[in-house]
């Protein structure tokens, strides 16, 4: 349809408006880099997960006592959930898989998922007594394998504030225990102080 000259600029501005709307509400997506420093805030962040992950699985890996262990053979381990003691919500469960996953990577522990007990023990009546799964496939209850170190952790914080700065120091700190015994065969920690300027309209 022609439009009447008349009405031409009326027509153009609506266009641009459209087009101005459409270019504010459409920002581009780009990719970074995961192990980037991240300082947004002084928040707990994916640095600060990454750097825990790290100290902690190189600590124990390379304790003595826990080397001559692993040298033998790969003990089985599970994972309590870190308890977190600050002041944030944090997700811990992601800073407990981040490690477990790296030490399941190193080859030198095998580990039982104590979060899924409840759905394997579910299956495992399912194919022992449905009646339908076969004698020759199902597997068999009482024969799983139990953990002899159990690994578990603490998070916690203490944030200061004065009039120009806010200043968080985060203790994270890892234990694994022998569970028969009850003994802690290895313990470390890693601390992480960040600080902040404060801006025109606060942290």
């Amino acid at each position: 349809m022609k439009i009447p000259s008349k009405l031409l600029p009326i027509a153009l501005s609506a266009t641009l408006a459209v087009a101005g709307i459409s270019g504010c509400s459409s920002t581009g997506v780009s990719y970074g880099d995961a192990s980037a420093v991240e300082t947004t805030t002084t928040e707990f962040g994916s640095t600060d997960l990454q750097m825990i992950a790290e100290k902690m699985v190189d600590s124990l890996l390379t304790f003595p006592p826990i080397v001559d262990v692993t040298s033998k053979r790969r003990p089985v381990m599970f994972v309590d959930t870190i308890k977190n003691k600050t002041s944030e919500h944090i997700d811990t469960e992601s800073v407990t898989d981040t490690i477990s996953s790296r030490i399941l990577r190193s080859g030198k522990f095998r580990f039982v998922d104590m979060t899924k007990v409840a759905s394997i023990k579910k299956q495992l009546n399912y194919q022992n007594e449905s009646g339908m799964v076969s004698e020759s496939s199902k597997m068999n209850m009482g024969r799983q394998i139990g953990a002899e170190y159990m690994m578990y952790g603490n998070l916690s914080s203490i944030v200061k504030r004065d009039s120009k700065t806010k200043d968080v120091y985060y203790k994270f700190t890892m234990k694994v225990m022998h569970v028969e015994t009850g003994i802690i065969e290895w313990s470390d920690e890693k601390e992480i102080r960040k600080s902040a300027k404060k801006k025109m309209f606060g942290f």
